[in-house]
């Protein structure tokens, strides 16, 4: 099964995947796709606000939000890891919990990312915002570091997010029945 859409005028066909006995999503993934990340990265470039760094979460936002910062002239963008590294020093983190992952997971921040955002504009950006939870946990990291919010961007919302007035996204994303049929919105 599959969703067909339209999204930065591109056709894409995104599987059916099922998160439980009653819900399925459709799974949008830009990896491996360059045509689609930079298209998405320029039409959400078009609708954002005056930033001076992008944070998004690994993994997925990686290639919206290198593509973004490209299109942008933007020398750097910031990442949150889902898991520490070695070189990163001073951490902060935050615990998320996603629909697309099965367990509690932490994002964490490099303290010289933290002090390069510090009384900064930042734009948070990822590929499909859902239930807002690593959202939420983005913003926790953006208020640790002392930054400011100036915005919040997907390629797609989905269920809940379309209504938010506060992201600003390309394309409505439905969530799904067991059986692929769209749910009701």
């Amino acid at each position: 099964m599959y969703y067909h859409m339209t999204v930065a005028g591109l056709e894409r066909d995104l599987p059916i995947c099922p998160v439980n006995q009653d819900l399925s999503i459709a799974g949008f993934v830009i990896f491996g796709d360059p045509e689609l990340t930079v298209a998405c990265a320029r039409d959400l470039l078009k609708k954002a606000p005056e930033y001076d760094y992008i944070l998004t979460a690994e993994a997925k936002g990686i290639p919206l939000a290198h593509e973004m910062a490209r299109q942008h002239g933007d020398a750097r963008y910031v990442l949150a890891r889902k898991g520490a590294k070695l070189y990163m020093r001073d951490i902060f983190q935050v615990d998320v919990r996603s629909i697309t992952t099965d367990h509690e997971q932490h994002l964490y921040l490099d303290g010289e990312d933290a002090a390069m955002m510090k009384g900064k504009r930042i734009l948070i950006v990822d590929d499909v915002i859902s239930t807002g939870e690593s959202l939420n946990a983005l913003e926790a990291l953006v208020r640790k570091a002392g930054g400011t919010i100036c915005g919040r961007m997907a390629i797609l919302a989905e269920g809940d997010a379309q209504d938010r007035e506060d992201l600003i996204y390309l394309e409505k994303l439905p969530l799904f029945h067991a059986d692929g049929t769209v749910m009701a919105e």
